[in-house]
């Protein structure tokens, strides 16, 4: 027998043992696909956007500059125009409260100066309408911040007051908005903005981001701990094991109830927008990979339903440009 053909046989023989005890941060799980509508319809591309659910419908809305709501009925494959938000929005990560989309922490304005919008906003998807909610505490008012929900109170963490020139918070704030109600908790160990924020078994995660700079270099000073609260004893810590792949403009989507998925974002060192799915599991707080998206993109959001991950448009590219103008959706194996 030829020595090629030995080296065939131990190789097909070792390879399930090689994958069967290669590292997690190696696996990749499931498989993206660009998603398609049923009728030809698309999205309005656009970054430094949102993504969130309401029911069956996934909203795409918030940009440079005033744009339409993109609306995804995902039972029937297609795409629709909601209504314009009042004002620019941009920087934010909006949190679905019984059914309306909250929006708390938002930037508005141009680059590098934009201001923090000093209320909160509010769309119903039922009326297709945006009203104005309770004034933010002055002092408290920052952008880019992380929102998440838990148990009918809203969170909103760190941030950053001027645009993206400096005055990085740590702060964390909680929103009841039964009463109006907003109460100062614990600062976290770390500033940070360009990130998003997920409650999951009792526990607030903050993943990603970094402290603009737009006078030095603004793709730098990458936050990679993950500072975790705990909302039983509220105290926080940080995670032994950091995000893997440190970078800003990356979005959150919890899966199955205990895997904290993380996904997209920029830095400096790569002109491309990040593909990677880091995936943490919030039992044992051990990282692992899943397949690389389709497209990289920072500055949207993702979205769980029926067990899949959808992420809709955002920036392809550092920066602002190009606007990517697409859906892509992730099944696991």
């Amino acid at each position: 027998m030829s020595n090629n053909r030995v080296g065939i046989r131990l190789l097909c023989l070792f390879l399930p043992v090689f994958f069967l005890f290669s590292p997690a941060g190696w696996s990749q799980t499931g498989n993206w696909e660009i998603a398609g509508s049923s009728d030809g319809s698309t999205l309005i591309k656009r970054t430094e956007a949102a993504f969130v659910r309401v029911k069956s419908r996934f909203y795409l809305m918030g940009s440079r500059g005033i744009k339409p709501i993109s609306i995804y009925d995902a039972r029937k494959n297609t795409w629709t125009e909601g209504a314009a938000p009042p004002i620019e929005i941009h920087h934010f990560q909006p949190v679905n409260y019984r059914n309306k989309i909250y929006v708390i922490g938002a930037l508005t304005g141009g680059y590098p100066g934009e201001t923090p919008v000093p209320y909160i906003l509010i769309y119903d998807p039922v009326l297709d309408a945006w009203s104005k909610g309770p004034d933010i505490p002055t002092h408290r008012l920052r952008g880019s911040t992380g929102v998440t929900v838990y148990r009918n109170r809203i969170y909103i963490a760190a941030g950053i007051k001027d645009g993206h020139r400096g005055d990085h918070k740590n702060w964390l704030d909680v929103f009841d908005p039964r009463t109006g109600e907003w109460l100062e908790l614990p600062d976290a160990p770390h500033a940070r903005d360009h990130f998003q924020a997920i409650a999951a078994k009792g526990r607030i995660y903050l993943i990603g981001g970094r402290r603009s700079e737009s006078e030095k270099d603004i793709f730098a000073n990458l936050e990679p701990a993950v500072d975790v609260f705990d909302l039983r004893t509220g105290s926080w810590s940080t995670l032994e094991e950091p995000l893997p792949t440190p970078r800003a403009g990356n979005y959150l989507a919890l899966y199955g109830k205990k895997q904290i998925v993380v996904l997209g974002g920029e830095t400096g060192d790569q002109e491309a927008a990040h593909s990677e799915t880091e995936v943490l599991d919030v039992e044992n707080h051990e990282w692992s990979r899943w397949a690389s998206m389709v497209q990289g993109r920072h500055g949207t959001g993702a979205v769980v339903y029926r067990n899949k991950i959808f992420v809709a448009s955002g920036c392809g590219k550092k920066g602002g440009a190009p606007e990517v103008p697409t859906m892509e959706v992730f099944e696991k194996n």
